[in-house]
């Protein structure tokens, strides 16, 4: 007689929550996944047009570069699978500053991660990107097999696929129920249903403080603005074809991603803006963001000096404090899993976060270290 399957209810279907959901319906579970508002909506750390995928980290991030190696491969396997387009392989380039302290310490773990990657000087990037004013640039690290990914259709894929693998999907929210002996007894959905299962995953991105209080402290939801401008007409140099992603790792905070499925030249900024609420937040830029943008352009793009502003999106980031991942049992209910911390660097890791959720809750290989509450609380005990 088969044996009954784990049944596991993950809350959210962005980039962490919706990949986890298809990995564990993939593994045999009976899956159920609830969003307040869709996989990849406006209010949504997963939202948006595009999102970069690179390897380039500090020394302390080791993990995260290996988990973009296996990402990479995710989506591409999976676009494939699907037959339709979510990563477009312009290159990452990332710009050292004065301090290139991070940039040094990260090419060592490219290396051993088995990642292709070029040391470039000053005059071989600008020959081979003269769009791009290097000024105050010692040198760069590119990447030519990363790029960019689609944001708002990818979470929509994630979700179609989860479908036709037999998993379940109801647009609710959810709020988590009662913790009695060391497990959680369902969760109440804004329908006024109580839905129980084995196992339940909460990845509600920026709102995970919210859900769960005690967290708030370390996941804090802060404002950020993205512009898309209009390139010259006719002008490729500033497609993905001419130009690749690229953080500048100086004193400037943007970084940028070319092409955009022909919506413009996307560029943001990196600084932790104001702390916000994701459900009340009026997405309206600021002139302030949008004239610091427009001068960062003149200098670094002088070719963009007077081109206008096409759409514009204000967002969110919900790092942790430590900028790791969070992956973790509750405290109080061991059936009951956390999983956050993503934004603004998450996404591109969803297709390898979902395979070591789905593998942590159905106790197959534990959470990595990096990942666990217990670095948190630590500093709550203090």
């Amino acid at each position: 007689m088969a044996s009954k399957p784990i049944s596991v209810i993950v809350i959210g279907a962005g980039a962490f929550g919706g990949w986890s959901a298809l990995q564990l319906v993939q593994r045999g579970a009976k899956v159920t996944l609830l969003d307040a508002w869709g996989p990849g909506n406006s209010r949504a750390s997963s939202g948006g047009e595009t999102r970069t995928i690179r390897a380039t980290y500090g020394p302390a991030h080791v993990l995260y570069t290996k988990m973009v190696v296996r990402a990479l491969q995710l989506w591409r396997e999976y676009e494939q699978r699907w037959n339709l387009k979510l990563f477009f392989r312009s290159g990452a380039l990332r710009m050292a500053g004065s301090d290139d302290s991070y940039e040094r310490a990260a090419l060592p773990v490219l290396q051993e991660a088995g990642v292709r990657f070029e040391k470039l000087s000053t005059a071989e990037c600008a020959a081979r990107w003269p769009q791009i004013n290097f000024d105050g640039v010692p040198w760069s690290v590119y990447e030519p097999d990363s790029g960019f990914l689609a944001a708002r259709r990818g979470c929509e894929a994630v979700l179609n696929a989860f479908l036709k693998e037999g998993g379940q999907y109801l647009e609710a929210q959810a709020t988590p129920g009662a913790m009695v002996s060391n497990r959680m007894n369902g969760v109440s959905s804004s329908s006024g249903d109580i839905l129980k299962a084995d196992h339940y995953v909460f990845a509600p991105g920026p709102w995970l403080g919210k859900v769960f209080p005690f967290l708030a402290p370390h996941i804090t939801p802060t404002r950020q603005e993205v512009f898309f401008f209009g390139t010259p007409p006719g002008d490729l140099r500033f497609a993905e074809e001419h130009l690749p992603t690229w953080i500048d790792g100086g004193k400037s905070p943007f970084f940028g991603v070319p092409g955009n499925h022909w919506r413009g030249f996307k560029i943001a900024d990196d600084t932790r803006g104001p702390v916000i609420d994701p459900s009340t937040l009026e997405r309206r830029i600021s002139e302030e963001k949008l004239a610091a943008a427009r001068n960062y352009m003149r200098m670094r793009f002088p070719a963009m000096t007077d081109a206008p502003l096409l759409e514009s999106r204000v967002c969110q980031y919900e790092n942790s404090t430590d900028h790791n991942f969070i992956l973790d049992r509750h405290p109080e209910a061991e059936n009951l899993w956390i999983v956050g911390g993503g934004s603004g660097h998450g996404f591109k890791h969803g297709p390898s976060m979902g395979e070591i959720v789905a593998d942590a809750v159905l106790g197959r290989n534990a959470p990595p270290t990096e990942m666990r509450l217990e670095r948190l609380l630590r500093t709550n005990a203090k």
